[in-house]
């Protein structure tokens, strides 16, 4: 085995030395121990995409329900369905914007369950995101119902922009419609998120292309439902709304989590190749 030159280990702890001085360490500041530990910086990203995921579906809930519940009807002046829907929109859009790029941007447990199935999101933390979302989604329910509690003419919170069918539907469509509409609009919604993020289209609009979605989502389906498409926006307002919303909540968890699913499996089949050719 060829020798070393003499001193040129102590050339090599002599440079380190001077390096760490050039950056106001003292020397042997690193040391084999001290390398960073790899278990708490996943730890730690972790946390910062669940923190992304709670403070979007807390802006979801607030912003759209919100709306609904604040702004639509108020006479002359009230924003009506049309900007009950935009305001959703805007909600996704901007903290897509904000927060998209640390945790995805789902904010949305359909839209995790259907990012799973295509691919494009990890098992492991399908559960993690569904309660940050749930989280997230409850505490923007919260202070919107402590808003609503205090106007001077407060005589219960009623639907709360909640979720129903039947007789709490809108429009009063049935449990077969209730089911049929979020099933194919959360399908719509998931083939929607995956073409805007595949390598087909320009980077940075996805955005702008999801929001618009769950807006037209919104203008089709208020009278049916008054929009789920999310559990953890249902599950959110109908905890602080009247008893007929939580008996009614489970269709919210079933039909927007099998049409993501559903939405997933077409776009796999159907287009995946070629977006991602």
């Amino acid at each position: 085995m060829p020798r070393h030159g003499p001193g040129r280990e102590d050339a090599k702890v002599r440079g380190a030395s001077v390096n760490f001085r050039l950056i106001g360490l003292p020397t042997g500041f690193f040391k084999a121990k001290d390398k960073p530990n790899n278990t708490w910086i996943g730890e730690k990203k972790m946390r910062n995409k669940l923190a992304a995921e709670a403070f979007g579906t807390f802006w979801l809930v607030f912003g759209g329900c919100g709306s609904a519940v604040l702004a639509a009807g108020v006479p002359d002046v009230g924003i009506g369905f049309m900007g009950v829907s935009l305001a959703f929109g805007l909600t996704v859009l901007t903290m897509a914007y904000a927060v998209g790029g640390i945790s995805g941007g789902h904010f949305n447990p359909a839209v995790s369950l259907g990012l799973a199935v295509a691919g494009k999101f990890e098992w492991k933390e399908f559960g993690p995101y569904v309660v940050a979302q749930v989280v997230g989604g409850v505490l923007g329910a919260l202070v919107l119902y402590l808003i609503v509690t205090g106007k001077s003419d407060y005589a219960g919170v009623g639907g709360f922009a909640s979720n129903g069918y039947g007789e709490h539907s809108p429009g009063g469509f049935s449990l077969l419609s209730a089911l049929i509409a979020e099933v194919t609009l959360t399908a719509f919604f998931l083939i929607i998120i995956l073409g805007a993020t595949s390598k087909l289209v320009p980077a940075g609009f996805a955005p702008i292309a999801i929001g618009l979605g769950l807006t037209l989502i919104h203008l089709i389906s208020i009278p049916v439902t008054n929009t789920s498409v999310n559990p953890a926006r249902s599950t959110a307002v109908a905890l602080f709304a009247d008893g007929w919303a939580l008996q009614q909540l489970w269709l919210f968890w079933l039909a927007p989590l099998v049409g993501a699913a559903l939405g997933a499996i077409i776009w796999k089949t159907l287009f995946a190749k070629s977006s991602d050719a």
